[in-house]
């Protein structure tokens, strides 16, 4: 049965491949070899195996080029569209910061206002207590004069009942000098009282319009009260939502600061505007709460640029890896990130996010070369992977100033910068700190 089916398999495959030879002529002799049906079946199964391989192989990579480029061009969106978000953002915050340097001008340009507002009162209040002075000398003046010219009638009437009508004109006769003295003493008299009258009714004119001025004066003032407080609150309110964002109890912070620069100056003490020893007017109760809330913010701005409330980066660059647990890059085991990872091209420069000094400028192992800067309120940050250091240990830097670049150093698998911020020790997460200054910086 097997040896039939052989022969059938045979004849089949003799009919579609019949026996070849090919011949291989050289100059002296002539070989063939012999191509039976099975090993043509055998040949043309092979091609159609390396044909079918090749096409699958063609399509893995074509599918593979497709999807490379997908992806590509999914990255480029990525990119374009955080790059419009933080084109967005740097505008929003230059935006903030114009709106910030309008309110101090207008709080500077207030100031200014008050001062000479309050130079024009004392001006006034010396002018007005002048005049009331004045007025209380003129009327007592009067008051003296008429009741020296009511003596004098007084004195008239009783010679005249003395005397009679015929007796006074004969003493008027008899008298001349007198009587004359007499007349010129009325006469003057009566020109002071004219006189002093006039005059008081001029100061008085003149303190009504004191008055206008003064209350005119006072509601000018009432307006750039309003407006200072109107720019306190603007200026106040973010900077304090800032700290309480990031965790950092204000009034400690603000306490601590104001230790620091007790020997600069310190807080404003409240002060009078009064030139009597009275108690303090409304006014001068608005001014010392402005004062006082002056202080404050000189503290908040103070106390912000000691907190690494910036950001480490300014150019472009890719959050890759924010705080947290996470699959690790080079083990793939789960494990703690304790800071913030931004990719960048190599050589981006690298800037402190605040006042402080460097306690670290070198090598540490899986760092690479590493920066640590040591901060106010018991605050540290870490800047590692550098490619290049360039502070020094010791050396005091601003929030700004340029202290690394950016590279691959340590254990890394590429260009970015591992940051970190630390508070009393402890790792906390920078992006904390730097997403909630981002509306006020």
């Amino acid at each position: 049965m097997r040896t039939r089916l052989a022969i059938k398999l045979h004849s089949l495959l003799e009919r579609h491949f019949p026996e070849r030879r090919v011949f291989l002529k050289s100059d002296n002799d002539t070989r063939f070899i012999r191509l039976s049906s099975e090993t043509q079946v055998a040949a043309v199964a092979g091609v159609a195996v390396i044909v079918g391989w090749t096409a699958v192989a063609t399509a893995i990579l074509l599918m593979d080029n497709i999807g490379s480029g997908n992806f590509r061009e999914q990255a480029k969106r990525d990119q374009a569209t955080y790059q419009e978000r933080l084109n967005i953002l740097s505008a929003e915050r230059d935006a903030r910061a114009q709106e910030a340097l309008a309110a101090q001008d207008r709080f500077n340009a207030a100031l200014e206002q008050i001062s000479a507002m309050q130079s024009e009162l004392l001006t006034s209040e010396n002018r007005r207590r002048e005049l009331e002075t004045g007025i209380e000398v003129i009327q007592t003046t009067l008051r003296t004069t008429m009741k020296q010219r009511e003596e004098a009638r007084t004195e008239l009437a009783e010679m005249q009942v003395e005397t009679g009508d015929g007796d006074m004109y004969v003493t008027a006769l008899a008298h001349p000098e007198q009587m004359n003295f007499m007349t010129e003493a009325l006469v003057r008299t009566a020109a002071e009282r004219d006189q002093i009258a006039s005059d008081a009714r001029d100061a008085f004119d003149q303190r009504e319009e004191l008055e206008l001025e003064i209350q005119l004066m006072q509601e000018r003032s009432d307006e750039i009260f309003r407006q200072l407080e109107e720019a306190m609150v603007i200026s106040v309110e973010p900077l304090d939502k800032m700290f309480r964002e990031a965790g950092m109890p204000t009034d400690r912070i603000i306490e601590e600061v104001r230790r620091g620069y007790s020997g600069m100056g310190g807080p404003l003490t409240p002060i009078s505007f009064s030139t009597r020893g009275e108690d303090l007017t409304p006014d001068e109760i608005r001014a010392n709460v402005l004062l006082q809330q002056m202080d404050q913010l000189n503290l908040y701005r103070i106390a912000a640029e000691k907190a690494p409330f910036a950001s480490p980066v300014h150019d472009v660059v890719r959050y890759t890896s924010g705080f947290g647990f996470r699959r690790d890059p080079k083990t793939g085991g789960r494990r703690m990130h304790n800071g913030a990872d931004f990719a960048g091209a190599h050589g981006t420069d690298i800037f402190a996010t605040a006042d402080g000094v460097v306690t670290h400028a070198g090598w540490q192992s899986g760092f690479g070369r590493l920066v640590k800067i040591k901060h106010a309120f018991g605050i540290e940050t870490l800047y590692a992977h550098n490619t290049k250091i360039r502070v020094k240990v010791g050396q005091r830097v601003s929030r700004g100033d340029h202290i690394a670049d950016m590279g691959s150093t340590g254990r890394s698998t590429g260009t970015h910068l591992h940051y970190e911020v630390r508070a009393n020790g402890k790792p906390v997460n920078p992006m904390t700190y730097i997403k909630a200054a981002r509306n006020v910086f």
